[in-house]
């Protein structure tokens, strides 16, 4: 049990002693030190509830609270909060006790089957900018629950199917008899553009692609080898693109729209059957009460088409009855743009009705902002075109490399490298995660490559402070006790102790900022208690236990930083 849930455990009990046994603890980490470690906010409802002051309400809690052994003092502050100041001996033993364990006294949780749906680029092009916050999201929240021991599995649903296919095979078949497909395949980007030129401009190309459609659509054997060697090179430019960005997407994760082709006509017959399924102006619709056109009427979804053909919503529905069915997952993520947050819900609904989705499998979409450009607008290259994600990564690491060469020009060239790789995407990284997922961000190189402020450089830095330390200290006791007796110590332990309830709120809320704001703050307490509790310059078992404080404080920067997909040296 985490500090968090046990004092909230705690706080409940003795609201409920002191009558009011409906009340919420709300219990949170207190935002200065003067007010200790933790306040509890519950009193003010539960006292306007019963109609009681909330200063005698408080004084009744605080008599009936047992945290012996946990609190060295619990004190009433204001019309009635209740400050919690954690005992140093206490803290000192669960430092201890993480510093000895692999995942740092994280407890095993009753594990859940979890689906974390990210990344899912369009195959008929390279990834570009507007992929990167799916991708580093998705892949934060899949490495903390795995942390937490939950049961993840990685999802890359690609749009690997539809009619565009079709003009991209053609065109493939033209550049293979003309010599130089490999060629042309080497910029997916030019290859869709001089498709998407022939398409428009030649009837004859035009139809070629729409039968070579119809082929795959059926199976034809040529036309499915021709088309899965597309896909092949467009998943090794994804590939690269996930190497670089130290992210767990591997080939066997993907499962594209394709994979639910044969399902879509039964999935038509099993809504009909269900009696969702409407006839309108022949199309195949199904009409959703809860959601309201302007002239109020029952919104409609098109499952299929007039002309046969199926939209992504009807791929989607396929998705999560073969999720259900096949995989059994409790709980799935969709770490999409806020925008599409009409389509997840209607979608969700739909699965609902027809029975698709248990009440018990939680469907969740997981929306995010939009990446900015320093005008205010969508990020874009200086020509208004879109940027390519591997040639943004590419740039982060040069950008890198000028910094490292400039501020420590004694490293070789091997490690300016390795280190400009680390600082270099762990910037573009962490200069999403540190945001609210649900906001709009400027990208800004100056601002994410500095180290100073909440960035991954500085961050980093502070990893590597640690391990200088330890570089520096002749000898390391790792079994020394941990005592606790200045401010900046206890401060720092406090915060070291709220890791576990800092990543359960990760996994709760799908909010991967809140370790990054909590890491940003394990590096400033480090900073205080390096200035004002000399660790070297100690001795015996002060000099013994502020060593093992660093140690904690370096693994817990490691593991968090590992979790948000972001590399650590021990020297920079």
């Amino acid at each position: 049990m985490t500090i968090l849930q046990l004092i909230n455990e705690r706080v409940r009990a003795a609201l409920a002693a002191a009558g009011a046994p409906d009340a919420p603890a709300v219990v949170q980490p207190a935002s200065k030190p003067e007010f200790g470690d933790y306040q509890a906010n519950g009193v003010m409802g539960a006292a306007k509830a019963l109609k009681t002051n909330p200063r005698e309400l408080a004084q009744k809690v605080v008599a009936a609270l047992d945290l012996n052994g946990i609190a060295d003092k619990v004190e009433i502050a204001g019309p009635g909060f209740i400050n919690i100041h954690l005992a140093p001996e206490y803290l000192a033993r669960r430092s201890e006790a993480a510093l000895k364990d692999d995942k740092l006294g994280i407890a095993p949780v009753a594990p859940q089957r979890i689906m974390v749906e990210y990344s899912s680029p369009n195959l008929a092009k390279e990834m570009h900018v507007g992929h990167l916050r799916s991708t580093i999201i998705g892949d934060a929240l899949a490495r903390v629950m795995e942390y937490l021991g939950h049961n993840v599995v990685r999802a890359n649903h690609v749009g690997d199917w539809g009619t565009q296919f079709g003009m991209l095979v053609a065109y493939l078949v033209e550049t293979r008899h003309a010599g130089d497909a490999d060629l042309q395949l080497s910029d997916l980007e030019t290859f869709y553009r001089n498709a998407k030129i022939r398409f428009d401009e030649s009837e004859d190309f035009a139809n070629t692609a729409r039968d070579y459609v119809v082929k795959l659509q059926g199976g034809d054997q040529e036309v499915l080898k021709l088309w899965e060697q597309f896909v092949d090179v467009s998943l090794k430019h994804c590939e690269a693109v996930y190497e670089k960005l130290n992210v767990g997407l591997k080939r066997e994760h993907v499962r594209g729209e394709s994979s639910y082709n044969d399902d879509l006509p039964v999935i038509v017959e099993e809504l009909r059957e269900a009696g969702l399924l409407t006839e309108d102006d022949g199309a195949e619709v199904v009409f959703l009460e809860e959601f309201r056109t302007q002239e109020d009427k029952p919104m409609g979804v098109i499952i299929r088409k007039k002309d046969g053909g199926f939209l992504y919503t009807t791929t989607d529905i396929g998705a999560v009855r073969y999720r259900h069915k096949s995989l059994k997952l409790d709980r799935v993520i969709y770490v999409v743009d806020a925008r599409q947050s009409q389509h997840f819900a209607q979608m969700f609904s739909i699965c609902r009705k027809a029975g698709f989705a248990p009440p018990e499998m939680v469907l969740e979409h997981v929306g995010f902002g939009v990446m900015m450009g320093d005008d205010g607008k969508p990020f874009k290259t200086r020509s208004g075109g879109t940027v390519k994600l591997i040639e943004l990564l590419n740039e982060a690491e040069e950008r890198a490399y000028a910094l490292v060469s400039e501020k420590n020009p004694d490293l070789s060239e091997e490690q300016k490298r390795a280190v400009a790789e680390a600082v270099g995407i762990g910037a573009v990284k962490y200069a999403d995660l540190s945001k609210s997922r649900m906001s709009d961000y400027i990208f800004n190189w100056d601002t994410m490559l500095a180290f100073e402020g909440n960035t991954a450089p500085y961050l980093q830095y502070a990893y590597t402070r640690v391990q200088s330390v330890f570089r520096k200290a002749e000898s390391y006791d790792a079994s020394a006790p941990i005592v606790i007796t200045e401010p900046a110590e206890k401060q720092l332990a406090a915060a070291l102790a709220q890791f576990e309830d800092t990543l359960q709120a990760v996994a709760e809320g799908c909010y991967p900022h809140y370790l990054s704001t909590y890491l940003y703050q394990i590096a400033t307490l480090f900073s205080r208690f390096y200035e004002a509790c000399p660790i070297l310059k100690s001795e015996g078992e002060v000099r013994a236990s502020r060593l093992q404080l660093a140690a904690l404080t370096g693994k817990t920067l490691r593991a968090g930083l590992d979790l948000l997909g972001i590399k650590v040296l021990d020297a920079m």
